[in-house]
């Protein structure tokens, strides 16, 4: 494919057992399960991904010019910011987003921590993942406030995700993340899983703030995920952002499958690379 794509949310099989690491494993057949609920038409397609050199073939393959590899720190996965830098680095495809976890570390070593990712690591910005938490929490949630400053002071984006994967549904509802685009307006904030299934809440949000990014990534092929497209043909074209979720989707048959959604094709080049380029200053 000739025109250029970033794919902003992408990992390798390997990272974790949750990707699909370890085969005969309950999350090997849980990665299978997801993938046909889906869509994809081939379930076991992340095994390619056991190794960086399989991952990094099949997105040259694809045409991907970049894929951004997400960091996890939640109670149940965690993969070290260092891990994403060692994987990352070495590759002109990779681009790395750190995460950090507010509820393991007091103020003072979250901005340590995210300074270090951005400044020391070179990673592009930082993933929470409230909903996740022990307990859960709500992305306004004074906690997460330390995160946001930070990042909000490095210039760089913070990513949120939730989705209908979320323990409790109530966490994917974005309400709090209007609440957060309008304390914090210099700072960008990207809805992965695009808060699915809050379809016009998500929208909505966008609508009122422009600093609010959304990524509906493999649910924008369920339905009400059409609304997405709806919006980025409109108003929305320069805050909708491409991403497979790899391994939990092919990345192949997912770049085909968005293609055919009906982004004009004005659109598609902002939603495919340009919105991302200037998001991560690439």
């Amino acid at each position: 494919m000739s025109r250029p794509i970033i794919d902003m949310r992408s990992r390798p099989a390997f990272l974790h057992d949750f990707y699909g690491a370890t085969p005969a494993t309950p999350e090997y057949e849980t990665a299978k399960w997801l993938n046909r609920r889906l869509g994809s038409k081939q379930d076991d397609h992340f095994v390619r991904s056991h190794t960086l050199d399989g991952f990094i073939e099949e997105i040259r393959e694809v045409g991907i010019r970049h894929a951004v590899v997400v960091g996890r720190d939640t109670p149940d996965i965690t993969i070290s910011n260092e891990t994403i830098r060692d994987i990352t680095s070495p590759h002109p495809e990779l681009i790395g987003i750190a995460s950090v976890n507010p509820q393991a570390l007091d103020s003072r070593a979250i901005a340590e921590a995210i300074e270090k990712a951005v400044n020391t690591l070179g990673l592009k910005g930082v993933n929470i993942e409230p909903g996740f938490g022990a307990p859960p929490i709500q992305a306004d949630d004074p906690l997460l406030y330390p995160i946001y400053d930070a990042c909000e002071q490095l210039d760089v984006p913070v990513f949120l995700m939730s989705g209908p994967t979320t323990p409790n549904l109530e966490y994917a509802n974005p309400v709090a993340v209007g609440k957060v685009a309008r304390a914090f307006s210099g700072l960008p904030i990207v809805c992965y899983h695009g808060f699915y299934p809050y379809v016009n809440e998500m929208i909505g949000v966008a609508f009122r703030y422009e600093n609010v990014y959304v990524v509906p990534d493999m649910y924008i092929f369920l339905p009400g995920g059409s609304l997405y497209v709806e919006a980025a043909n409109g108003f929305m074209k320069e805050q909708l952002l491409f991403g497979s979720s790899y391994p939990f989707r092919a990345m192949g048959q997912t770049l085909d499958d968005f293609i055919r959604l009906g982004l004009h094709e004005e659109v598609l080049d902002r939603v495919l690379y340009q919105n991302a380029k200037r998001l991560l200053r690439i």
